[in-house]
C-alpha cells in the first residue's frame, strides 16, 4: 500500500487542534471575562445622549456577578475588563482631534482605577451585606480618580449618567458621591438578592424547609436594604429640591454663536468665531427693539467666544463694545488673555458703560489640552501634540461669582463642571444661579457635549440653583434647578436662548455637607476591605490548625 503525503500530514494536523473538550474546559474560564467586558459596554449605553440611565443597574448587577468570591489577580483582570468596556466607547471623542493613541492611553490608564475597585469588590463579596462595602468601594474609585494623576478625570462618574433617572434627586442629599452610591448600590443589591433567592429555591429541592427559609429571608433583607432603600431615598429627596424664586427672577440670555469651521483648526480663526457671537448677540438686541422678545438683565457668551484678547487687541475690544451698547446690558465674554506673561482662560464681565469690571480666571484647567504635563516625554511621541499647545495655561485661584444686575452668577468654566469642589464653592460665595460657559467644538459631532450637559443637569440639582450653559458650537441650555432642560439649541448653529428664570439663596444638604459624603464612604470601604482582610487571615489560620 502507498502512503501518501496527506495520510503522513493528517494526524500532525490532528495532533496540534484543540479537542473538543478542551474549549468546552475553556469557554467556562472565558464567560466571566467577555461578561465583565459586556457589562462595561451596557454601563455605558447607560450614559447620555441616551436615556437608558436604568442599565446601569443590570451593568453592576452582572460586574457584582463575576466577582463574587474571585481572587485578586482574576479580580483584578475582570475589572480592567469592566473598565474598557465602559471607558473605551464612553471617551472615544477625546481622540477625535488628535488620533486614536492619546484615546487608548487614557483609557488604558483608568481602566487600572476600576480594575482595583474590582479587586476591592471581590474581597467583600463575602461579607454579609456586601453590596453596601462595594458600593462604596466604586465611589472610592471614583474620589481617587477625581484627584489623579494630573488633577484627576472625574469623566464617567456613575452619577453623571443618571441626570434621567428616578435617583437624581440623592444629588442633593450628598451630591454625586450619593448619587452614584445609591445607583451603585442598588445594581449589587438586585444581583445578591437574585442569588440568595435562587440559593432558597435549590434549598426547597432538597427539602431543607428550615434554611430556605432563611435564605429567603435575607433575600428579602438584602432587597430592602439595596434596592429600597435607595428608591426610596430618592423619592423622598424630591422635596429637597424647587424651582421657587427666592430672591427674585432674571431674564437671562445665552448666546451661541457658533464656529466657522469644526475641528482644531477654528483656533486659527479667531476674529471670526468673536464676530459670529457679536453678530448673534446683534441680533438679539435687533429682536429686543422689535418687540419680539424682552431684554434680558445680562448676556452669558460661551468659553473662547473671544480667543483674540481684548485688553491688547483694540478690535477685539471695539466689537464687544458693540455688542455690549446695542444690547444695553451686561455680557460675560469668554476669553484668552496674556497677563504678566501667563496665559489664562478667563470670564470677562463687561459693562456697556464701563467695559471690563469683573474676571474669572478658569482653575481647573486641562492636562493635555490647556497645559501638556511630561512635555518633553509627550513631544518624543508625536511633536504636533506639543505644537498644539505652545504654552500652557496658568490657573486662577478663585472662585468665579459675577455681580449681574444684582444677580450673582457662578462661574465654572467647561472642564470644571466635572468636579464637584469648582461647582459647589460658587454656591458657598453666595450664587444664586451658576453659568457653565463651554467650548465643544473642537469634539466634533461626539457624545461629549452631551455628557457635559448631563453633568450640568446634575449639578442644578445638587445645589438647586438654575444652570445655563452656553456654548460655542452647541448644545446650549438653560436648565431649573430640578435638573430639567427647558430651552436647548442644536450643535453647529448659531443661536441664542433667553428665559425668565428664578434665583435661589437657600442651600441643599449637598451644598452644606460638601466632601463630608464622600470622605463617609471612603471611610465605609476601607472599613469593609479591612473586615475582608481580616476574616481572610483568621481563616488562614483556622485552617492551618
Amino acid at each position: 500500500m502507498t502512503v501518501t503525503a496527506t495520510s503522513v500530514d493528517q494526524p500532525d494536523r490532528l495532533r496540534t487542534s484543540p479537542a473538543p473538550g478542551a474549549w468546552r474546559r475553556r469557554l467556562p474560564r472565558l464567560v466571566p471575562a467577555l461578561a465583565s467586558a459586556l457589562c462595561g459596554v451596557l454601563l455605558y449605553v447607560s450614559f447620555p445622549p441616551r436615556p437608558l440611565w436604568w442599565l446601569a443597574l443590570p451593568a453592576f448587577a452582572g460586574f457584582g456577578w463575576v466577582l463574587r468570591g474571585r481572587g485578586w489577580k482574576a479580580a483584578l483582570g475582570l475589572g480592567y475588563l469592566f473598565g474598557l468596556g465602559f471607558l473605551l466607547p464612553l471617551l472615544v471623542w477625546t481622540g477625535v482631534e488628535v488620533g486614536y493613541l492619546p484615546w487608548l492611553a487614557l483609557v488604558a490608564v483608568e481602566a487600572v482605577f476600576v480594575a482595583l475597585v474590582g479587586v476591592g469588590v471581590a474581597a467583600v463579596s463575602r461579607l454579609p451585606a456586601w453590596p453596601v462595602w462595594a458600593a462604596a468601594i466604586w465611589i472610592t474609585g471614583e474620589a481617587v480618580r477625581a484627584r489623579m494623576p494630573f488633577g484627576g478625570f472625574p469623566w464617567g462618574k456613575i452619577a453623571f449618567g443618571q441626570a434621567d433617572g428616578v435617583f437624581l434627586p440623592l444629588a442633593a442629599v450628598g451630591g454625586t458621591p450619593v448619587l452614584g452610591f445609591g445607583v451603585v448600590l442598588c445594581g449589587f443589591g438586585l444581583y445578591e438578592a437574585a442569588r440568595l433567592a435562587a440559593e432558597g429555591r435549590r434549598s426547597r429541592s432538597v427539602r431543607r424547609a428550615a434554611a430556605a427559609a432563611a435564605l429567603l429571608s435575607s433575600a428579602a433583607a438584602a432587597a430592602l436594604l439595596s434596592v429600597a432603600v435607595p428608591v426610596a431615598g430618592a423619592f423622598a429627596a424630591r422635596g429637597l429640591v424647587s424651582d421657587k424664586a427666592e430672591d427674585g427672577t432674571r431674564t437671562v440670555a445665552v448666546i451661541q454663536g457658533n464656529v466657522p469651521r469644526e475641528g482644531l483648526e477654528f483656533s486659527a480663526q479667531r476674529r471670526a468665531v468673536l464676530d459670529r457671537h457679536v453678530k448673534e448677540t446683534l441680533k438679539l438686541a435687533a429682536d429686543v427693539k422689535a418687540g419680539k422678545v424682552p431684554r434680558p438683565d445680562f448676556v452669558l457668551w460661551p468659553e473662547n467666544s473671544s480667543d483674540l484678547d481684548p485688553y491688547n487687541d483694540p478690535d477685539a475690544a471695539t466689537v464687544i463694545d458693540e455688542a455690549s451698547a446695542a444690547i444695553g446690558v451686561p455680557i460675560s465674554v469668554g476669553a484668552v488673555v496674556d497677563k504678566d506673561g501667563k496665559q489664562l482662560n478667563e470670564q470677562i464681565l463687561w459693562d456697556p458703560a464701563k467695559g471690563p469690571t469683573q474676571t474669572y480666571d478658569k482653575r481647573q484647567i486641562q492636562p493635555f489640552g490647556e497645559y501638556m504635563p511630561l512635555r518633553g516625554f509627550v513631544g518624543a511621541i508625536n511633536k504636533d501634540w506639543t505644537t498644539m499647545l505652545r504654552q500652557d495655561f496658568s490657573r486662577g485661584t478663585k472662585p468665579g461669582v459675577f455681580d449681574m444686575d444684582g444677580a450673582k452668577v457662578g462661574l465654572a468654566t467647561c472642564y470644571e463642571a466635572a468636579f464637584d469642589w469648582d461647582v459647589r464653592d460658587t454656591v458657598t460665595h453666595g450664587a444664586e444661579m451658576i453659568s457653565v460657559p463651554s467650548n465643544n467644538a473642537t469634539f466634533d459631532r461626539s457624545e461629549m457635549t452631551y455628557q457635559q450637559l448631563a453633568m450640568s443637569r446634575v449639578r442644578a440639582v445638587e445645589h438647586s440653583r438654575t444652570v445655563t450653559v452656553p456654548v460655542t458650537s452647541g448644545v446650549s441650555a438653560i436648565i431649573m434647578p430640578d435638573g430639567k432642560i427647558t430651552q436647548r439649541t442644536g450643535m453647529f448653529v448659531p443661536a441664542y436662548l433667553e428665559q425668565k428664570v428664578p434665583l435661589r439663596t437657600s442651600t441643599t444638604p449637598a451644598t452644606d455637607l460638601g466632601i463630608l459624603p464622600e470622605m463617609a464612604l471612603v471611610l465605609v470601604a476601607v472599613g469593609g476591605i479591612g473586615w475582608a482582610i481580616g476574616s481572610g487571615s483568621r481563616a488562614r489560620r483556622a485552617g492551618e490548625v
